[in-house]
């Protein structure tokens, strides 16, 4: 599974390092040298932030896709076809408010009778299906390749040197956080005991004089604080986040003896063996909240009142639950994208990926038959600051095997921008590769659902896949005819393609262009690529 990244693990990192030290007809878009456009130097605002990645470059300048533009000018109240988007993921909040409007729903079967009413071969699939049963917590491939010794000796090798170097690491990180956390609890509680109130600000901390050495310190290491957050609150959440994450990878990710598959009763590692998991891809816990968030920038109900606008106006989300809290299964994946085909998907949505894939086979030759039924399958790039070129970074599933030639020409993967117009404009996390990565798009702090009817910022190329997921859904609805690869190459030719340098991985001293990291060079956008949709469906431009 892809960790969403932004929310925690870069301030994780530094606190470690500091512990350690509307019309009818489409008009041609007006941009012609985005690199001519203005730096925002105005933080965001509330709204900004919870809406960045549908503004527009050049009258917001942020680097969003112009969604919001485009239902302005192109869309209108035009709702178009019906377009079915599988959220190919974790459990989906299949009951949430901005959600349960958009849901794809099964009319073939009836639910909860224990009968496979339409003979599709799940029983009562009524908004999706669910490959995991009732688990959730779950090893790394990398554990899974140790305990059962899959794969020829150099797999073994470098899975069995991963498990121990990270399961080696967990530990002592997981403690240093927890020292970190009590640390900053001790000072909030003594500066709130002194202030004589329960919520303060850094003005606040600024203005006081402490006398004695024990309280400036106090004040000292929540100033320091306030640098990775907007409050102490916040930033102790995002501590917690942290523990749980280490302590996931000593507790299961990286613990060889843990079996988290035992309770779904199949053989995992068993293709012909189907006969598993359940009719409900709902999310089991609060903390299962990917699905969910996932499924939000897609398709959230447009301009309800409530919580978010996704992409597309006019789509049907169908819940396939097939990624736990660790590595997914290559027979889940197969099995989903198969699912998804079958059932009348147009558009699969992968925000997951993986270091070892023992049978990236089955997924490549399901990946190959949603082609041949007209199926996009949109992939995220993954959140190591990587270059996936290079062999020792893969990142499954993919479209081609060692770098060579593409499997099938329905594969769009997605690496992610942040909300910050320039040279930080790549979010620190997001892997990159001139031939393994096609576009960017939003994925750094995207506001968007969350389980029992909440809403929350995630950050990762996990975010970044549904964005673009969201914007083919809207180009299929509007024009129906197109197929999946040339929605595909739509979205790829009609993006902005700036020229200036990015910082790589967070690390300064690497940069280099949109162009020398990706296949396209762009960054995605929503206007221009419904003005090409029209004119490839019109036959006057060609791909």
């Amino acid at each position: 599974m892809i960790k969403n990244t932004s929310k925690f693990s870069l301030i994780i990192a530094s606190l470690l390092l500091l512990a350690g030290c509307g019309a009818t007809t489409m008009v041609s878009t007006p941009i012609a040298n985005i690199d001519t456009t203005p730096l925002k130097l105005a933080d965001l605002t509330e709204t900004e932030k919870q809406n960045w990645g549908h503004l527009d470059l050049v009258s917001d300048t942020i680097p969003g896709m112009s969604v919001d533009k485009a239902y302005r000018e192109l869309i209108g109240q035009k709702k178009g076809s019906k377009i079915i988007v599988a959220v190919l993921d974790s459990g989906m909040d299949l009951r949430h408010e901005d959600l349960d409007g958009v849901l794809w729903t099964n009319t073939k079967e009836r639910a909860g009778d224990g009968v496979d009413n339409d003979g599709n071969g799940y029983v009562d699939d009524i908004h999706g299906y669910n490959f995991l049963g009732e688990s959730y917590n779950e090893q790394l491939e990398a554990a899974r390749i140790v305990k059962l010794k899959l794969g020829d000796a150099d797999t073994q090798a470098k899975a069995k040197a991963k498990v121990e170097e990270n399961y080696a690491k967990a530990g002592p990180e997981k403690q240093r956080l927890e020292q970190i956390s009590q640390t900053v609890k001790n000072a909030d509680a003594a500066v709130k005991k002194e202030l004589g109130k329960e919520t303060y600000t850094k003005e606040d901390l600024a203005a006081m004089k402490p006398t004695d050495q024990a309280m400036q310190q106090n004040v000292g290491i929540l100033t320091q604080m306030f640098q990775y957050a907007d409050s102490i609150s916040d930033l102790l959440d995002q501590i917690d986040e942290g523990i749980t994450y280490y302590s996931d990878q000593l507790n299961y990710n990286y613990n060889v003896d843990f079996d988290g598959r035992a309770v779904v009763g199949d053989k995992p590692y068993d293709i012909t063996d189907t006969k598993y998991g359940n009719g409900n891809p709902q999310n089991r816990v609060e903390d299962e909240s990917h699905g969910t968030h996932v499924a939000g920038i897609i398709g959230a109900e447009r301009n309800n009142g409530k919580g978010v606008n996704g992409v597309a106006n006019n789509v049907a989300l169908m819940s396939i639950r097939a990624v736990p809290n660790g590595d997914e299964y290559d027979k889940d994946i197969a099995l989903g994208i198969r699912y998804a085909v079958d059932n009348g998907a147009k558009i699969i949505n992968a925000s997951f990926g993986k270091g070892f894939s023992p049978n990236a086979q089955w997924v490549y030759d399901a990946i190959k038959y949603a082609a041949s039924k007209d199926v996009l399958f949109v992939h995220a790039a993954g959140n190591d600051g990587a270059n996936l070129d290079d062999p020792s970074n893969p990142n499954f599933p993919n479209d081609q095997v060692n770098n060579g030639p593409e499997i099938s020409d329905n594969v769009l993967t997605v690496g992610a921008l942040a909300p910050k117009y320039g040279s930080e404009m790549l979010a620190v996390f997001s892997n990159y590769g001139d031939i393994n990565v096609d576009v960017f798009a939003p994925g750094d702090e995207i506001y968007s659902t969350m389980p029992n009817n909440k809403y929350d910022f995630q950050g990762g190329t996990s975010m970044a896949a549904p964005a673009v997921a969201g914007v083919a859904a809207l180009i299929w609805s509007q024009y129906p005819k197109l197929t999946a690869s040339q929605v595909k190459n739509i979205i790829i030719q009609s993006g902005l393609e700036p020229k200036a340098k990015v910082v790589l991985g967070g690390d300064a001293s690497k940069t280099a262009s949109l162009g020398e990291i990706s296949i396209s060079g762009k960054m995605v956008n929503a206007y221009n690529a419904l003005v090409m949709a029209e004119g490839v469906s019109k036959g006057q431009i060609k791909l």
